[in-house]
């Protein structure tokens, strides 16, 4: 695959092509809309060209080879990687399996998945452990916060540094059935039955003669997105930090999707997306086209902030920003200003485009729309904040003035 390709995202592709293909009758022929569609994607004419004729080899309409065979290979190739991943697991979970298959509590399942996550991912140890990902991304949501926990887990949180504190006290030789009955001297009233459930939740056990039965203690680290930007959407440079929103558009077919992603530093859109529901893949794709323009790199510390919705907090986005060395900020609860600059770009988007070009015929007609917008408010519109240029122009300075830095040292 070319660089130029490779540049953007299959997602971005094949809107271009549909746009082509959609908007051809409103030009003088196919190369015009072309060129008109090329210049705002930011590809070259023939480029985008090339895009148009493989779409049309492979719908059938145009003479070629097919790559239906290629892409059987790749799955081949998918499903090899996650047969090998599967078992690679399942060897590393073995000890929790130890006891003939019964299912081990929740609590050791999630500490395996807290020290393994970084190597494997959650969804596909969720696979192969018995432990949905929702159940485990609701105890990081509990450990982060506690006010969401029950009035059975509150307790049990208060239990277990006693029942912690009466085992180690006591040579770490006590089992359940003195812990409890320690902890009842003590004046806790609490059952056998929840001694034993959280003994095992936290992998301790008392002596046993004969030969022991081994646990994994789970591990206490508790990563859970944060506010790492607490209002401060101002950055010295590019690619530190990226905000995201998505808003709605009224059709005459019904409502329709608008999502953005936002570079802090310029006010730049990085990542958009027109969807007809508000699923989490469509806030996905738009992330997709900012990883692709902008080849993030690990360890370089940016930051991804969004709202509270369940779009940007699905496994499928957490994992992708994960993959990306992306770090994940989400606003806090019940501030109506937590992510202020990508609602300034919703807003200034509803007013240039929505509100004044509408009523509104099709989702086709707003995907048009807001491709023209997004070209314009990128390269030509002059924003205040960052001294009345256009957001293009305000990063093109940026890098500029590094390379005078480095030449004149």
């Amino acid at each position: 695959m070319s660089k130029t390709t490779n540049k953007f995202s299959p997602e971005v592709r094949e809107r271009a092509v549909r746009l082509v293909l959609d908007n051809e009758g409103q030009h003088g022929s196919r190369w015009q809309a072309i060129m008109s569609i090329s210049a705002k994607i930011g590809c070259a004419p023939q480029t985008l060209n090339d895009w148009v004729k493989k779409a049309e080899v492979d719908s059938g309409k145009r003479p070629g080879v097919s790559i239906e065979m290629a892409e059987k290979m790749k799955a081949l190739e998918r499903e090899n990687r996650e047969l090998r991943l599967a078992n690679e697991i399942l060897r590393k979970a073995s000890a929790y399996f130890c006891d003939g298959g019964a299912r081990p509590p929740v609590e050791v399942m999630v500490g395996f998945i807290d020290a393994h996550r970084d190597a494997h991912g959650v969804e596909p140890i969720c696979d192969v452990l018995p432990i949905a990902p929702s159940t485990y991304y609701d105890h990081l949501a509990k450990r982060a916060d506690p006010a969401r926990l029950s009035d059975r887990a509150r307790l049990d949180e208060a239990l277990r540094p006693e029942i912690r504190r009466v085992f180690e006290e006591n040579w770490r030789v006590y089992g359940v059935r003195k812990i409890w009955h320690q902890l009842r001297r003590e004046g806790f009233d609490v059952a056998r039955c929840t001694v034993d459930r959280l003994m095992k939740s936290m992998g301790i056990q008392g002596i046993i003669r004969g030969k022991p039965h081994r646990t994994t203690i789970p591990d206490k680290k508790a990563p859970c997105p944060l506010d790492k930007v607490n209002r401060q959407f101002r950055v010295p440079a590019p690619n530190m930090l990226w905000v995201s929103d998505f808003t709605y558009v009224a059709t005459w077919k019904g409502f329709v999707y608008v999502a953005f992603v936002i570079d802090a530093y310029a006010r730049k859109i990085v990542g958009w997306r027109v969807s007809s529901s508000a699923h989490a893949g469509f806030v996905l794709d738009a992330l997709e086209q900012a990883v692709h323009d902008r080849r993030p790199g690990k360890g370089m510390g940016l930051v991804h902030h969004s709202d509270r919705g369940s779009q940007y907090l699905s496994i499928r986005y957490t994992e992708r920003l994960a993959e990306a060395g992306i770090e994940p900020s989400v606003g806090s609860v019940g501030d109506s200003y937590d992510n202020a600059l990508a609602e300034t770009i919703n807003g200034l988007f509803k007013a240039e485009v929505i509100h004044r070009c509408g009523p509104w015929r099709s989702l086709e007609a707003v995907e048009y729309a807001t491709l023209e917008w997004v070209d314009w408010f990128n390269n030509s519109r002059l924003l205040e904040p960052i001294g009345n240029i256009p957001p293009a122009e305000a990063e093109a300075n940026f890098y500029a003035a590094l390379e005078t830095e480095a030449m004149a040292a």
